[in-house]
Protein backbone atom coordinates (compact mmCIF):
# COMPACT_ATOMS: atom_id res chain seq x y z
CA UNK A 1 0.00 0.00 0.00
CA UNK A 2 1.57 3.34 -1.36
CA UNK A 3 1.32 6.19 -3.08
CA UNK A 4 1.56 4.24 -6.88
CA UNK A 5 -0.90 1.64 -5.95
CA UNK A 6 -1.28 -0.78 -3.03
CA UNK A 7 0.94 -4.04 -3.34
CA UNK A 8 -1.11 -6.69 -4.69
CA UNK A 9 -0.40 -8.22 -1.30
CA UNK A 10 2.79 -8.55 0.10
CA UNK A 11 3.46 -11.51 2.68
CA UNK A 12 3.03 -11.16 6.43
CA UNK A 13 6.55 -12.45 7.42
CA UNK A 14 8.04 -9.27 4.78
CA UNK A 15 5.82 -7.29 6.28
CA UNK A 16 6.47 -8.29 10.03
CA UNK A 17 10.36 -8.60 9.68
CA UNK A 18 10.47 -5.02 8.07
CA UNK A 19 8.63 -3.85 10.32
CA UNK A 20 10.21 -5.60 13.51
CA UNK A 21 13.60 -4.41 12.32
CA UNK A 22 12.45 -1.20 12.39
CA UNK A 23 10.55 -0.65 15.29
CA UNK A 24 13.28 -2.19 17.50
CA UNK A 25 14.99 1.35 17.38
CA UNK A 26 11.84 3.31 18.32
CA UNK A 27 11.91 0.99 21.99
CA UNK A 28 8.21 -0.96 21.87
CA UNK A 29 22.16 5.88 -0.59
CA UNK A 30 19.67 4.51 -3.38
CA UNK A 31 18.96 6.21 -6.24
CA UNK A 32 22.70 6.26 -7.30
CA UNK A 33 23.32 4.71 -11.31
CA UNK A 34 24.87 2.07 -11.81
CA UNK A 35 24.40 -1.01 -14.28
CA UNK A 36 22.00 -2.43 -12.76
CA UNK A 37 22.67 -6.05 -12.80
CA UNK A 38 22.99 -5.93 -16.29
CA UNK A 39 25.67 -7.97 -18.61
CA UNK A 40 26.67 -7.19 -22.33
CA UNK A 41 26.41 -10.14 -24.94
CA UNK A 42 23.67 -12.47 -26.16
CA UNK A 43 21.52 -14.82 -24.08
CA UNK A 44 21.13 -17.90 -25.27
CA UNK A 45 18.71 -19.05 -23.40
CA UNK A 46 18.96 -23.05 -23.93
CA UNK A 47 22.58 -22.76 -22.85
CA UNK A 48 21.82 -20.39 -19.71
CA UNK A 49 19.46 -23.63 -18.80
CA UNK A 50 23.01 -25.63 -18.25
CA UNK A 51 24.61 -22.75 -16.35
CA UNK A 52 26.34 -23.56 -13.08
CA UNK A 53 25.71 -21.80 -10.16
CA UNK A 54 28.75 -20.72 -7.83
CA UNK A 55 26.78 -20.88 -4.24
CA UNK A 56 29.01 -19.41 -1.44
CA UNK A 57 28.37 -17.40 1.75
CA UNK A 58 26.15 -14.86 1.49
CA UNK A 59 26.90 -11.08 1.86
CA UNK A 60 24.92 -8.73 3.83
CA UNK A 61 22.37 -7.19 1.89
CA UNK A 62 22.60 -4.51 -1.08
CA UNK A 63 20.97 -0.93 -0.24
CA UNK A 64 18.55 -1.89 -2.71
CA UNK A 65 17.41 -5.10 -0.37
CA UNK A 66 17.38 -2.90 2.89
CA UNK A 67 20.86 -3.32 4.28
CA UNK A 68 21.49 -5.21 7.53
CA UNK A 69 23.65 -8.38 8.39
CA UNK A 70 24.21 -11.31 6.48
CA UNK A 71 21.76 -13.73 7.34
CA UNK A 72 22.15 -15.99 10.42
CA UNK A 73 22.53 -19.85 10.14
CA UNK A 74 19.09 -21.96 9.76
CA UNK A 75 17.50 -23.61 12.12
CA UNK A 76 18.33 -26.45 12.08
CA UNK A 77 21.65 -26.31 11.15
CA UNK A 78 23.71 -25.84 8.15
CA UNK A 79 24.16 -22.33 6.46
CA UNK A 80 22.50 -20.06 3.93
CA UNK A 81 24.05 -19.96 0.64
CA UNK A 82 23.88 -17.26 -2.45
CA UNK A 83 24.47 -17.56 -5.80
CA UNK A 84 23.77 -15.79 -8.75
CA UNK A 85 21.67 -16.77 -12.27
CA UNK A 86 21.92 -15.51 -15.64
CA UNK A 87 18.78 -14.42 -17.16
CA UNK A 88 17.95 -12.75 -20.94
CA UNK A 89 17.01 -9.07 -20.27
CA UNK A 90 14.36 -9.52 -23.27
CA UNK A 91 13.20 -13.38 -23.76
CA UNK A 92 11.82 -11.92 -26.80
CA UNK A 93 14.79 -10.35 -27.65
CA UNK A 94 18.11 -12.54 -26.67
CA UNK A 95 20.80 -10.56 -27.89
CA UNK A 96 19.78 -8.00 -25.47
CA UNK A 97 21.81 -9.16 -23.45
CA UNK A 98 21.52 -10.79 -19.54
CA UNK A 99 20.70 -9.51 -16.42
CA UNK A 100 21.73 -11.72 -12.92
CA UNK A 101 18.99 -12.75 -10.29
CA UNK A 102 19.96 -13.29 -7.22
CA UNK A 103 19.38 -16.41 -5.09
CA UNK A 104 19.74 -18.35 -2.01
CA UNK A 105 19.41 -20.98 -0.81
CA UNK A 106 19.65 -24.02 2.33
CA UNK A 107 19.93 -27.20 1.75
CA UNK A 108 17.42 -30.00 2.42
CA UNK A 109 18.66 -31.60 6.07
CA UNK A 110 17.62 -35.42 4.93
CA UNK A 111 19.49 -35.29 2.06
CA UNK A 112 18.49 -39.37 1.60
CA UNK A 113 14.50 -38.08 1.25
CA UNK A 114 14.99 -35.11 -0.98
CA UNK A 115 12.78 -34.44 -3.20
CA UNK A 116 14.31 -31.23 -4.98
CA UNK A 117 14.15 -27.53 -4.63
CA UNK A 118 11.29 -25.64 -3.01
CA UNK A 119 10.80 -22.16 -4.25
CA UNK A 120 9.63 -19.08 -2.72
CA UNK A 121 8.32 -15.68 -3.68
CA UNK A 122 6.90 -13.85 -0.50
CA UNK A 123 5.20 -10.93 -2.42
CA UNK A 124 5.14 -7.44 -3.03
CA UNK A 125 5.41 -6.79 -6.14
CA UNK A 126 9.10 -5.68 -4.89
CA UNK A 127 9.88 -7.73 -1.96
CA UNK A 128 13.46 -9.14 -1.86
CA UNK A 129 13.17 -13.02 -1.33
CA UNK A 130 16.84 -13.13 -0.39
CA UNK A 131 16.24 -11.19 2.98
CA UNK A 132 12.65 -12.52 3.60
CA UNK A 133 13.75 -16.20 3.70
CA UNK A 134 16.21 -16.15 6.03
CA UNK A 135 13.70 -13.99 7.98
CA UNK A 136 11.01 -16.47 7.49
CA UNK A 137 13.13 -19.67 7.71
CA UNK A 138 11.84 -21.20 11.38
CA UNK A 139 8.52 -21.32 9.70
CA UNK A 140 9.55 -23.54 6.82
CA UNK A 141 11.45 -26.31 9.38
CA UNK A 142 9.31 -29.39 8.41
CA UNK A 143 9.53 -28.58 4.69
CA UNK A 144 13.59 -27.94 4.72
CA UNK A 145 13.67 -31.84 5.67
CA UNK A 146 13.10 -32.96 2.04
CA UNK A 147 13.15 -29.90 0.48
CA UNK A 148 16.42 -27.30 -0.59
CA UNK A 149 14.43 -23.65 0.52
CA UNK A 150 15.13 -21.26 -2.38
CA UNK A 151 14.15 -17.77 -2.41
CA UNK A 152 15.20 -15.23 -5.24
CA UNK A 153 15.44 -11.30 -5.72
CA UNK A 154 12.87 -10.90 -8.64
CA UNK A 155 13.91 -8.84 -11.44
CA UNK A 156 13.91 -5.09 -10.84
CA UNK A 157 14.00 -6.03 -7.44
CA UNK A 158 16.80 -5.80 -4.62
CA UNK A 159 20.30 -7.24 -6.06
CA UNK A 160 18.32 -8.32 -9.51
CA UNK A 161 18.71 -5.77 -12.05
CA UNK A 162 17.14 -3.12 -9.17
CA UNK A 163 14.54 -0.47 -10.48
CA UNK A 164 16.26 2.94 -8.70
CA UNK A 165 14.29 5.71 -8.75
CA UNK A 166 14.67 8.73 -6.55
CA UNK A 167 17.43 9.16 -4.19
CA UNK A 168 17.18 8.91 -0.17
CA UNK A 169 16.09 13.03 0.56
CA UNK A 170 14.00 12.93 -2.32
CA UNK A 171 11.77 9.95 -0.96
CA UNK A 172 11.48 11.49 1.89
CA UNK A 173 10.15 14.15 0.57
CA UNK A 174 7.70 11.95 -1.71
CA UNK A 175 6.08 9.69 0.90
CA UNK A 176 5.15 12.89 3.36
CA UNK A 177 3.34 14.29 0.34
CA UNK A 178 -0.83 14.19 1.01
CA UNK A 179 -1.59 11.31 -1.21
CA UNK A 180 -5.38 12.58 -0.72
CA UNK A 181 -5.18 15.87 -2.25
CA UNK A 182 -8.69 18.19 -1.58
CA UNK A 183 -7.67 21.03 -3.01
CA UNK A 184 -6.37 22.04 -6.38
CA UNK A 185 -2.91 23.30 -5.33
CA UNK A 186 -2.38 19.61 -3.34
CA UNK A 187 -3.90 18.38 -6.56
CA UNK A 188 -1.13 19.63 -8.73
CA UNK A 189 1.37 18.46 -6.49
CA UNK A 190 0.61 14.92 -6.32
CA UNK A 191 0.66 14.85 -9.74
CA UNK A 192 3.75 16.67 -10.20
CA UNK A 193 5.28 14.03 -7.50
CA UNK A 194 4.40 11.22 -9.51
CA UNK A 195 5.89 12.74 -12.90
CA UNK A 196 8.88 13.38 -11.17
CA UNK A 197 9.13 9.72 -9.49
CA UNK A 198 8.24 8.41 -13.15
CA UNK A 199 10.56 10.68 -14.40
CA UNK A 200 13.55 9.27 -11.75
CA UNK A 201 12.79 5.74 -12.59
CA UNK A 202 13.22 6.41 -16.51
CA UNK A 203 16.68 8.46 -16.07
CA UNK A 204 18.03 5.68 -13.61
CA UNK A 205 16.63 2.85 -14.99
CA UNK A 206 15.16 2.94 -18.04
CA UNK A 207 16.90 -0.05 -19.79
CA UNK A 208 14.87 -2.66 -17.16
CA UNK A 209 11.58 -0.90 -16.64
CA UNK A 210 9.78 -2.71 -20.18
CA UNK A 211 11.69 -6.25 -18.56
CA UNK A 212 10.05 -6.48 -15.19
CA UNK A 213 6.82 -7.71 -15.86
CA UNK A 214 5.46 -10.97 -13.99
CA UNK A 215 5.39 -12.75 -17.82
CA UNK A 216 9.24 -12.35 -16.90
CA UNK A 217 9.46 -13.32 -13.72
CA UNK A 218 7.34 -16.23 -14.29
CA UNK A 219 10.32 -17.23 -17.47
CA UNK A 220 12.67 -16.93 -14.91
CA UNK A 221 11.49 -19.11 -12.56
CA UNK A 222 10.67 -22.01 -14.99
CA UNK A 223 14.94 -21.06 -16.02
CA UNK A 224 15.31 -21.24 -12.22
CA UNK A 225 13.93 -24.81 -12.45
CA UNK A 226 15.93 -26.02 -14.56
CA UNK A 227 19.48 -24.82 -13.48
CA UNK A 228 18.66 -26.28 -10.04
CA UNK A 229 17.66 -29.44 -11.70
CA UNK A 230 14.32 -29.87 -11.02
CA UNK A 231 12.23 -31.76 -13.63
CA UNK A 232 9.17 -30.02 -12.00
CA UNK A 233 8.67 -26.80 -10.18
CA UNK A 234 8.02 -26.59 -6.55
CA UNK A 235 6.92 -23.63 -5.54
CA UNK A 236 5.22 -21.63 -2.60
CA UNK A 237 3.89 -18.49 -3.61
CA UNK A 238 2.61 -15.56 -1.03
CA UNK A 239 0.62 -12.80 -1.54
CA UNK A 240 2.02 -11.80 -5.03
CA UNK A 241 3.77 -14.76 -4.89
CA UNK A 242 0.35 -16.39 -5.70
CA UNK A 243 0.13 -14.42 -8.98
CA UNK A 244 3.27 -15.09 -10.32
CA UNK A 245 2.54 -18.55 -8.96
CA UNK A 246 -0.58 -18.43 -11.35
CA UNK A 247 0.75 -16.55 -14.40
CA UNK A 248 3.66 -19.40 -14.39
CA UNK A 249 1.15 -22.45 -14.71
CA UNK A 250 -0.28 -20.71 -17.06
CA UNK A 251 2.94 -20.96 -19.29
CA UNK A 252 3.87 -23.95 -18.03
CA UNK A 253 1.36 -26.14 -17.19
CA UNK A 254 3.25 -29.32 -17.92
CA UNK A 255 6.08 -27.87 -15.55
CA UNK A 256 4.24 -27.36 -12.08
CA UNK A 257 4.80 -30.31 -9.47
CA UNK A 258 3.37 -29.37 -6.34
CA UNK A 259 2.57 -25.57 -6.06
CA UNK A 260 0.86 -23.94 -3.15
CA UNK A 261 -0.59 -20.32 -3.44
CA UNK A 262 -1.19 -18.67 0.11
CA UNK A 263 -2.82 -14.76 0.73
CA UNK A 264 -4.56 -14.90 -2.54
CA UNK A 265 -4.38 -11.68 -5.15
CA UNK A 266 -7.75 -11.95 -7.39
CA UNK A 267 -6.65 -12.92 -10.92
CA UNK A 268 -10.06 -11.58 -12.04
CA UNK A 269 -9.93 -7.93 -10.66
CA UNK A 270 -8.28 -5.12 -12.48
CA UNK A 271 -6.78 -2.02 -11.20
CA UNK A 272 -9.71 -0.23 -9.95
CA UNK A 273 -11.79 -3.72 -8.48
CA UNK A 274 -8.72 -4.92 -6.65
CA UNK A 275 -8.09 -1.84 -5.19
CA UNK A 276 -11.50 -1.13 -3.94
CA UNK A 277 -11.00 -4.83 -2.21
CA UNK A 278 -7.52 -3.87 -0.73
CA UNK A 279 -10.16 -1.31 0.73
CA UNK A 280 -12.44 -3.29 2.03
CA UNK A 281 -9.94 -5.40 3.05
CA UNK A 282 -8.10 -3.06 5.24
CA UNK A 283 -11.25 -1.82 6.86
CA UNK A 284 -12.50 -5.15 7.78
CA UNK A 285 -9.21 -6.12 9.55
CA UNK A 286 -9.38 -2.38 11.19
CA UNK A 287 -13.21 -3.53 12.13
CA UNK A 288 -11.75 -6.55 13.91
CA UNK A 289 -9.17 -4.36 15.49
CA UNK A 290 -11.82 -2.03 16.53
CA UNK A 291 -13.85 -5.00 18.20
CA UNK A 292 -11.29 -6.41 19.74
CA UNK A 293 -10.40 -2.85 21.52
CA UNK A 294 -13.85 -2.95 22.50
CA UNK A 295 -13.90 -6.36 23.81
CA UNK A 296 -10.90 -5.39 26.00
CA UNK A 297 -12.59 -2.57 27.57
CA UNK A 298 -10.20 -0.35 29.71
CA UNK A 299 -7.51 -2.46 29.04
CA UNK A 300 -7.28 -0.79 25.50
CA UNK A 301 -5.57 2.42 25.18
CA UNK A 302 -8.07 3.77 22.48
CA UNK A 303 -11.84 5.35 23.97
CA UNK A 304 -14.88 3.61 22.38
CA UNK A 305 -17.65 1.50 23.65
CA UNK A 306 -18.31 -0.06 20.14
CA UNK A 307 -16.35 -0.42 16.83
CA UNK A 308 -17.60 3.06 15.30
CA UNK A 309 -16.42 5.12 18.45
CA UNK A 310 -13.26 3.04 18.38
CA UNK A 311 -12.59 4.23 14.45
CA UNK A 312 -13.77 7.62 14.99
CA UNK A 313 -11.11 8.23 16.88
CA UNK A 314 -8.79 6.99 14.28
CA UNK A 315 -10.30 8.99 11.67
CA UNK A 316 -10.26 12.17 14.25
CA UNK A 317 -6.40 11.52 14.14
CA UNK A 318 -6.32 11.25 10.25
CA UNK A 319 -8.67 14.76 9.87
CA UNK A 320 -5.90 16.49 11.97
CA UNK A 321 -2.93 15.27 10.54
CA UNK A 322 -4.25 16.50 7.04
CA UNK A 323 -4.21 20.14 8.60
CA UNK A 324 -1.31 19.67 11.35
CA UNK A 325 1.72 16.68 11.18
CA UNK A 326 3.11 15.74 14.59
CA UNK A 327 6.66 15.70 15.49
CA UNK A 328 8.19 12.08 15.33
CA UNK A 329 9.61 12.21 18.73
CA UNK A 330 12.79 13.86 18.21
CA UNK A 331 13.33 12.43 14.78
CA UNK A 332 12.98 15.81 13.16
CA UNK A 333 10.63 14.42 11.17
CA UNK A 334 6.87 14.79 11.57
CA UNK A 335 3.86 12.55 10.61
CA UNK A 336 1.41 13.40 8.52
CA UNK A 337 -2.15 12.19 7.18
CA UNK A 338 -0.64 10.15 4.73
CA UNK A 339 2.21 8.25 6.64
CA UNK A 340 -0.21 8.08 9.47
CA UNK A 341 -2.50 5.73 7.51
CA UNK A 342 0.20 3.51 5.59
CA UNK A 343 1.79 2.58 9.62
CA UNK A 344 -2.15 2.06 10.41
CA UNK A 345 -1.78 -0.33 7.59
CA UNK A 346 1.11 -2.09 8.32
CA UNK A 347 -0.19 -2.51 11.62
CA UNK A 348 -3.05 -4.72 10.06
CA UNK A 349 -1.23 -7.38 7.96
CA UNK A 350 -0.49 -9.36 11.29
CA UNK A 351 -2.43 -9.57 14.45
CA UNK A 352 0.57 -9.23 16.20
CA UNK A 353 1.11 -6.34 15.34
CA UNK A 354 -2.12 -5.07 16.79
CA UNK A 355 -0.76 -3.53 19.90
CA UNK A 356 1.33 -1.71 18.07
CA UNK A 357 -1.13 -0.10 16.22
CA UNK A 358 -3.04 0.61 19.67
CA UNK A 359 -0.15 2.57 20.72
CA UNK A 360 0.94 4.16 17.82
CA UNK A 361 -3.00 5.57 17.71
CA UNK A 362 -2.87 6.53 21.51
CA UNK A 363 0.64 8.21 21.40
CA UNK A 364 -0.71 10.29 18.21
CA UNK A 365 -2.78 11.47 20.12
CA UNK A 366 -0.58 12.69 22.55
CA UNK A 367 1.32 14.42 20.02
CA UNK A 368 3.80 11.93 19.25
CA UNK A 369 4.11 10.64 16.03
CA UNK A 370 7.41 8.67 16.01
CA UNK A 371 5.19 5.05 16.15
CA UNK A 372 3.41 5.27 13.46
CA UNK A 373 6.17 6.80 11.41
CA UNK A 374 8.28 4.12 11.83
CA UNK A 375 5.46 1.76 10.61
CA UNK A 376 4.98 3.65 7.70
CA UNK A 377 8.85 3.83 6.82
CA UNK A 378 8.60 0.14 7.25
CA UNK A 379 5.94 -0.63 4.41
CA UNK A 380 7.92 1.95 2.48
CA UNK A 381 11.23 0.08 2.79
CA UNK A 382 13.16 3.23 4.85
CA UNK A 383 15.90 1.96 7.10
CA UNK A 384 16.91 3.86 10.90
CA UNK A 385 19.66 5.55 8.91
CA UNK A 386 17.37 6.99 6.22
CA UNK A 387 18.10 4.58 3.52
CA UNK A 388 15.64 3.44 1.37
CA UNK A 389 15.61 -0.60 -0.29
CA UNK A 390 13.88 0.05 -3.57
CA UNK A 391 11.02 -1.87 -2.65
CA UNK A 392 8.64 0.78 -3.82
CA UNK A 393 10.58 1.24 -6.61
CA UNK A 394 9.98 -2.16 -8.02
CA UNK A 395 6.42 -2.06 -6.92
CA UNK A 396 5.84 0.53 -9.07
CA UNK A 397 7.72 -0.91 -12.21
CA UNK A 398 6.30 -4.18 -11.53
CA UNK A 399 2.89 -2.96 -11.20
CA UNK A 400 2.69 -0.28 -14.30
CA UNK A 401 4.84 -3.07 -16.37
CA UNK A 402 2.16 -5.50 -16.00
CA UNK A 403 -1.42 -3.42 -15.93
CA UNK A 404 -2.57 -1.38 -19.10
CA UNK A 405 -4.88 1.34 -17.11
CA UNK A 406 -3.84 4.65 -16.96
CA UNK A 407 -5.92 6.84 -15.12
CA UNK A 408 -6.67 10.51 -15.06
CA UNK A 409 -7.79 13.04 -12.86
CA UNK A 410 -10.75 13.41 -13.59
CA UNK A 411 -11.75 9.52 -13.94
CA UNK A 412 -9.67 9.46 -10.36
CA UNK A 413 -11.61 12.48 -8.31
CA UNK A 414 -15.12 10.75 -10.26
CA UNK A 415 -14.57 7.28 -8.41
CA UNK A 416 -13.32 8.29 -4.98
CA UNK A 417 -16.82 8.53 -3.21
CA UNK A 418 -16.90 5.18 -4.23
CA UNK A 419 -13.89 3.98 -2.33
CA UNK A 420 -14.80 6.23 0.74
CA UNK A 421 -17.78 4.41 0.90
CA UNK A 422 -16.02 1.19 0.95
CA UNK A 423 -13.53 2.46 3.60
CA UNK A 424 -13.80 5.83 5.68
CA UNK A 425 -10.40 5.42 6.58
CA UNK A 426 -8.16 3.61 3.55
CA UNK A 427 -10.51 4.14 0.73
CA UNK A 428 -9.50 8.04 -0.06
CA UNK A 429 -6.07 6.62 -0.17
CA UNK A 430 -6.88 3.41 -2.11
CA UNK A 431 -8.62 5.74 -4.61
CA UNK A 432 -5.73 8.35 -5.31
CA UNK A 433 -3.49 5.37 -5.20
CA UNK A 434 -5.33 4.48 -9.18
CA UNK A 435 -3.58 7.42 -10.41
CA UNK A 436 -0.18 5.57 -10.24
CA UNK A 437 0.65 4.70 -13.62
CA UNK A 438 -0.79 7.80 -15.12
CA UNK A 439 2.90 8.80 -15.46
CA UNK A 440 4.77 6.13 -16.01
CA UNK A 441 6.98 5.91 -19.72
CA UNK A 442 6.45 1.78 -20.22
CA UNK A 443 2.90 0.94 -20.87
CA UNK A 444 1.06 -2.39 -19.33
CA UNK A 445 0.76 -5.58 -20.36
CA UNK A 446 -2.78 -6.65 -19.45
CA UNK A 447 -6.07 -5.88 -17.96
CA UNK A 448 -6.32 -9.11 -15.82
CA UNK A 449 -3.41 -11.48 -15.63
CA UNK A 450 -4.28 -15.17 -17.40
CA UNK A 451 -3.98 -18.00 -15.04
CA UNK A 452 -5.79 -20.61 -16.18
CA UNK A 453 -3.76 -23.89 -16.28
CA UNK A 454 -5.53 -26.80 -18.10
CA UNK A 455 -3.65 -29.80 -17.81
CA UNK A 456 -1.58 -28.89 -14.74
CA UNK A 457 -1.58 -30.94 -11.76
CA UNK A 458 -3.34 -29.76 -8.72
CA UNK A 459 -2.58 -26.62 -6.49
CA UNK A 460 -3.25 -25.71 -3.41
CA UNK A 461 -4.82 -22.64 -3.09
CA UNK A 462 -5.30 -21.06 0.06
CA UNK A 463 -7.47 -18.39 1.15
CA UNK A 464 -7.87 -16.15 4.59
CA UNK A 465 -11.25 -15.04 5.99
CA UNK A 466 -9.73 -12.17 7.47
CA UNK A 467 -6.83 -10.94 5.05
CA UNK A 468 -7.00 -7.62 4.88
CA UNK A 469 -4.38 -7.34 1.70
CA UNK A 470 -5.55 -9.86 -0.18
CA UNK A 471 -9.42 -10.65 0.30
CA UNK A 472 -10.79 -14.20 0.57
CA UNK A 473 -12.65 -13.73 -2.52
CA UNK A 474 -9.41 -13.72 -4.41
CA UNK A 475 -8.92 -17.47 -3.73
CA UNK A 476 -12.05 -18.82 -4.84
CA UNK A 477 -11.73 -16.66 -8.30
CA UNK A 478 -8.54 -18.41 -8.58
CA UNK A 479 -9.83 -22.29 -7.97
CA UNK A 480 -12.44 -20.88 -10.87
CA UNK A 481 -9.52 -19.69 -13.03
CA UNK A 482 -6.98 -22.77 -12.71
CA UNK A 483 -9.17 -24.41 -14.13
CA UNK A 484 -11.28 -27.64 -13.21
CA UNK A 485 -9.14 -30.22 -11.25
CA UNK A 486 -5.89 -27.80 -10.67
CA UNK A 487 -7.23 -25.38 -8.16
CA UNK A 488 -8.04 -26.78 -4.80
CA UNK A 489 -9.11 -24.42 -2.33
CA UNK A 490 -8.59 -24.44 1.96
CA UNK A 491 -10.42 -22.24 3.70
CA UNK A 492 -8.20 -20.56 7.07
CA UNK A 493 -11.12 -18.86 9.36
CA UNK A 494 -7.95 -16.01 11.07
CA UNK A 495 -6.67 -12.57 10.56
CA UNK A 496 -4.16 -11.26 9.43
CA UNK A 497 -2.21 -11.54 6.10
CA UNK A 498 -1.66 -15.13 5.30
CA UNK A 499 -2.45 -18.53 6.82
CA UNK A 500 0.86 -20.70 6.78
CA UNK A 501 2.62 -18.33 8.01
CA UNK A 502 0.44 -17.70 11.06
CA UNK A 503 0.84 -20.94 13.04
CA UNK A 504 -2.49 -22.29 12.64
CA UNK A 505 -1.40 -26.27 13.09
CA UNK A 506 -4.31 -27.19 10.49
CA UNK A 507 -3.25 -25.35 7.73
CA UNK A 508 0.33 -26.48 8.09
CA UNK A 509 -0.48 -30.10 8.34
CA UNK A 510 -2.53 -29.42 5.11
CA UNK A 511 0.43 -27.80 3.29
CA UNK A 512 3.12 -29.75 4.42
CA UNK A 513 1.29 -33.10 4.07
CA UNK A 514 0.92 -31.84 -0.10
CA UNK A 515 4.51 -30.53 -0.72
CA UNK A 516 6.31 -33.30 1.24
CA UNK A 517 3.52 -36.83 0.47
CA UNK A 518 1.33 -35.32 -2.28
CA UNK A 519 -1.79 -35.61 -0.20
CA UNK A 520 -3.98 -33.53 -2.23
CA UNK A 521 -6.32 -31.77 0.73
CA UNK A 522 -10.09 -32.74 0.16
CA UNK A 523 -11.51 -29.74 -2.04
CA UNK A 524 -13.24 -27.31 0.49
CA UNK A 525 -11.29 -28.30 3.87
CA UNK A 526 -12.04 -25.49 6.42
CA UNK A 527 -9.35 -24.50 9.18
CA UNK A 528 -9.51 -22.59 11.61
Amino acid sequence: MEHHRAPRGRNRAAAISAAAVLLAAVGCSGGAKDDGGLTSGTADVSKLATQKLNWKACAAPTAAEGTGSAPSPPPGGGEWKCATMKAPLDYADPKAGTIDIALIRAEATDKDHRIGSLIFNFGGPGGSGVTTLPAAASDYGALRARYDLVSFDPRGVGASAPVQCENDSQLDTYFAQDATPDDAAKEKTYLDGLKSFAGACEDNSGKVLPHVGTTSAARDMDLLRQVVGDPKLYYMGISYGTELGGVYAHLFPKNVGRAVFDAVVDPTSDVEQGAIGQAKGFQLALDNFAQDCVNRGDKCLLRGANVKEVEDVIVKLLAQLNTKPIPAGNSGRLLGQTQATNGIAQALYSKEYWQLLEQGVDEAEGGNGALLLALSDAMNGRSKDGTYSNIQAANAAINCADFKQRYTLEQTKAKLPEFHRASPVFGDFMGWGLMGCSAWPVAGQWTTPDVSAPGAPPIVVVGNTGDPATPYQGAKNMVDKLGPGVGVELTYKGQGHGAYNSGNKCVQSAVNGYLLDGRVPSAGAVCQ
